[in-house]
């Protein structure tokens, strides 16, 4: 069963629409039980956030460390991390190393960053196979994530900066993107996370 997680922040009828769409099993749930795999997602502020996951923190921590699948999407990549500047310093799950940074403040550089963006996978994993060339996924985003460590991500875009549009590091998979908002393109990436 896949469950997205609700903790009170995030999109959730529309990825749990997404999910069924392509024909998996999925439920919206305040935990984990039963979960072979797991959604993250999340619209808003990081702060705000982690204090709303606190509850379920030591479980989400168990989960992972089961090495059961957890798919973050947008504010739900970014949770997966150590740290965000986002509205002062807040911490994050830490399961992954680096930190959530507002993009630079440039002369013409629209925040947040909002639309069709292209991504270009970097590294090979069960998420790049068979993705377009040129493809164009759907972002909104006034922050995203400076990885510590190079490997965990697998997908880059440019806003101002290169920034990481996903990440893949063993059971985790973030999607800085709206995979659910993305056309036939976002549906794909989600089923790769699906049927992985």
């Amino acid at each position: 069963m896949i469950v997205v997680l609700d903790y009170g922040m995030g999109n959730l009828p529309n990825v749990m629409r997404a999910v069924r769409h392509l024909g998996f099993d999925c439920r919206i749930a305040t935990d984990l039980s039963g979960a072979s795999k797991a959604i993250l997602p999340g619209v808003g502020a990081f702060g705000a956030a982690m204090r709303r996951l606190e509850p379920l923190r030591a479980e989400l921590e168990r989960f992972v460390e089961r090495g059961r699948p957890l798919l973050g999407i947008c504010l739900g990549q970014q949770l997966l991390f150590e740290r965000s500047e986002e509205l002062g310093e807040h911490e994050g799950l830490g399961f992954l190393r680096g930190t959530v940074r507002y993009f630079p403040k440039l002369p013409g550089l629209k925040v947040p960053h909002m639309g069709w963006n292209e991504i270009r996978f970097v590294k090979d994993t069960p998420m790049a196979a068979g993705f377009p060339e040129g493809g164009q996924v759907y972002f909104v985003h006034s922050l995203f994530t400076e990885c510590s460590e190079p490997e965990d991500v697998a997908a880059v875009s440019e806003h101002g900066v290169r920034f990481a549009a996903a990440v893949c590091s063993g059971n985790l998979w973030g999607m800085q993107f709206h995979p659910e908002k993305s056309g036939s393109v976002g549906l794909a990436l989600l089923r790769r996370f699906l049927e992985w």
